[in-house]
């Protein structure tokens, strides 16, 4: 049983640790993001001078990718966060004064676990709720201004023109799908004659197929309404001109997978791109926590005694060394076939007990 006393220790522990290992880790993780983003831009820079995509579009289109990015660097800027916050530890001697006042190796690694905890968090909502949604208007702000037959209208998805016709896409999915359509017709004098709304579409056969589409036709005296359960779409908007909208999978929310999983499943179509992109999405959060907790007996083993630099060096070794890994664990789950959740946590659990083996040589 722990005495008011140690409670109070304990607490002040965590606050001290974590203090150290988040400023570490928001300043390497601003450090991270201010070159990616640089070099992204330098890659968007090409595409400047098509249609309208100006300087100021690629920078808006760069600045939108920022939490796409924050979230794939998040395990490496933990890793590196953690390393140098608490190799400032060691090298103050401080790790050293905490354990000489009775505090034990697992109340440590409990303190700093806290923090990776926090990490976590912060990665799930960067992840699921602001960089699907930042990355979604990025794709479509930088279509928009690429092509003349395209805009925006702010959150009701992209508009079109085709001809003397306008459509609203609502939603524009992965493999060649589109959710909610509305068309709406007009003749030579710019009256509405026909509106039609869709509850889907597929490209299939070379044309899109409207699913499960309502029309209305607006005569002189009266609107005649029809429903239909397939429709085909003569229509200029082409799959490679909707497809620079198109959100990839590895941006797609854990839910937005979940949901074109089972689409493509009751479809009786391939989806083991999207399923090992789902359980990577699941996850992810694991693996930030496994980077701050591979951190702790860098730091207490070979790392105690060295400078920053080497630190630095040491952590983005590993950091790459585990985003070959993981990567090399997709790749071979799409070939072999492998169960991807399995393959997705093959890469955290070597990584962790490696981690764990590195802790048990700590003395």
């Amino acid at each position: 049983m722990v005495s008011p006393g140690g409670d109070a220790l304990v607490r002040i522990l965590d606050r001290y640790i974590g203090q150290q290992v988040g400023v570490s880790t928001l300043i390497v993780m601003a450090v991270l993001l201010a070159l990616f983003t640089f070099f992204a831009f330098m890659d968007e820079a090409g595409s400047i001078g098509k249609g309208n995509y100006g300087a100021f579009e690629a920078f808006q289109y760069t600045l939108l990718t920022v939490p796409g990015m924050a979230y794939q660097l998040f395990p490496i800027g933990a890793l590196l966060g953690s390393t140098i916050g608490l190799g400032m530890l060691a090298s103050n001697s401080e790790l050293v004064a905490i354990r000489a006042a009775g505090v034990s190796l697992r109340q440590i690694i409990g303190s700093v676990m806290k923090v990776g905890l926090l990490f976590v968090v912060i990665a799930i909502v960067i992840g699921e709720g602001v960089a699907p949604q930042a990355e979604r208007y990025a794709q479509t702000l930088r279509s928009v201004a690429m092509s003349d037959r395209l805009t925006l209208q702010g959150r009701d998805g992209l508009w079109a023109r085709d001809g003397d016709s306008f459509v609203n896409v609502r939603s524009i999915l992965p493999g060649e799908r589109l959710g909610k359509i509305f068309i709406f017709e007009r003749d030579a004098s710019r009256r509405l004659v026909r509106m039609i709304r869709a509850d889907s579409a597929v490209y299939r056969d070379g044309q899109w197929i409207l699913r499960d589409v309502a029309s209305s036709d607006f005569g002189d005296n009266q609107v005649r309404y029809r429903h239909e359960a397939e429709v085909p779409w003569r229509t200029r908007l082409s799959p490679d001109l909707l497809n620079v909208v198109t959100v990839k999978p590895k941006t797609l929310s854990v839910w937005g997978l979940y949901q074109y999983v089972e689409y493509l499943r009751d479809n009786g179509l391939d989806a083991s791109v999207y399923r090992q992109a789902f359980w990577g999405k699941v996850v992810a959060p694991l693996i930030t926590a496994v980077m701050v907790f591979l951190s702790i007996p860098f730091v207490f083993g070979p790392l105690r005694s060295v400078g920053i630099g080497h630190r630095v060096l040491v952590g983005t070794l590993a950091g790459v060394g585990f985003h070959i890994v993981n990567q090399m664990f997709t790749y071979m789950g799409l070939v072999f076939g492998l169960n991807p959740l399995l393959s997705a946590l093959a890469p955290a659990t070597l990584a962790f007990a490696v981690g764990y083996w590195m802790l048990r040589r700590v003395r």
